[in-house]
């Protein structure tokens, strides 16, 4: 079984709880292609939604994958069944506009100890 490149099954769960998938992907998948995946299948009733790659975030087992990494070596096998489905979790950053990166600036910000100063 050792070099054997089985297609490895994912779904993508959003906030809300739904599914994108499941699919099948090459071992050898780039986590940005698993992104763009993500970003194309967005369902258009969501109130948030994704414009770049770079606004998603994908969550496998508590960690945040690395666009650059592929998918067998973001795998933590450990717990998986096989021919089980994989579980990857989306977070989608949300739009920054403006006014709020200017009340950002102007807002009071903590101290070392955590304490805000106003």
């Amino acid at each position: 079984m050792a070099g054997v490149k089985e297609p490895i099954e994912v779904k993508f769960r959003l906030s809300d709880g739904t599914d994108i998938g499941p699919s099948k992907y090459d071992p050898n998948t780039t986590v940005a292609a698993l992104k763009e995946f993500v970003l194309a299948r967005w369902p258009q009733d969501k109130e948030i939604a994704p414009k770049t790659v770079n606004d998603v975030k994908l969550i496998n087992v508590g960690r945040i994958l690395e666009n650059s990494r592929t998918l067998a070596e973001s795998r933590v096998p450990v717990g998986e069944v096989p021919g089980s489905v994989i579980t990857m979790h989306v977070v989608v950053r949300p739009p920054q506009s403006k006014n709020s990166e200017k009340q950002q600036s102007n807002s009071p910000k903590p101290n070392r100890c955590g304490c805000t100063i106003l």
